[in-house]
């Protein structure tokens, strides 16, 4: 076997997409076009029991697509954690390629607020969400 098989027919996840940021931006298969947007090829494997697009799917996009957008902003002694997403589900899809675009709103030196809008690319639109991140400075690295 060579390295990333498995041996078993179960559906693998897409090879690392451009700029996957970790082992769950690389299965969920995002794809940055830039820090503030995020697309999403939707597979099988991202579908719920009721056949249509997870809700887990779309939430990863915002946290993901919202981190992004404030971790251009940040400096280098400066990190990120989220803190809180409100999302509202307006409608759904079970097939072709979807969208998040997250802006920040407000930030200062402790706290952000973003808002996020995932759209189809028929272009309706699936979900908005607000969210806000706390900005804090690293902690030295103790043994």
């Amino acid at each position: 076997m060579t390295e990333g098989e498995s041996g078993s027919d179960a559906a693998q996840p897409p090879a690392e997409g451009p700029r996957a940021l970790d082992g769950v931006t690389a299965f969920m298969g995002l794809r940055w076009e830039d820090p503030q947007t995020v697309h999403l090829q939707i597979r099988p494997e991202l579908i719920n029991r009721g056949g249509l697009l997870s809700g887990v799917a779309t939430y990863a996009m915002v946290d993901y697509c919202m981190g992004s957008a404030l971790w251009a902003q940040t400096k280098s002694e400066e990190r990120i954690a989220t803190i809180s997403i409100s999302i509202n589900y307006i409608q759904t899809a079970t097939e072709g390629d979807v969208v998040c675009r997250s802006v920040v709103d407000r930030r200062n030196r402790r706290i952000a607020v973003l808002r996020s809008e995932i759209h189809h690319e028929d272009g309706r639109l699936l979900v908005t969400a607000i969210g806000s991140y706390s900005i804090f400075p690293p902690r030295p690295f103790t043994a």
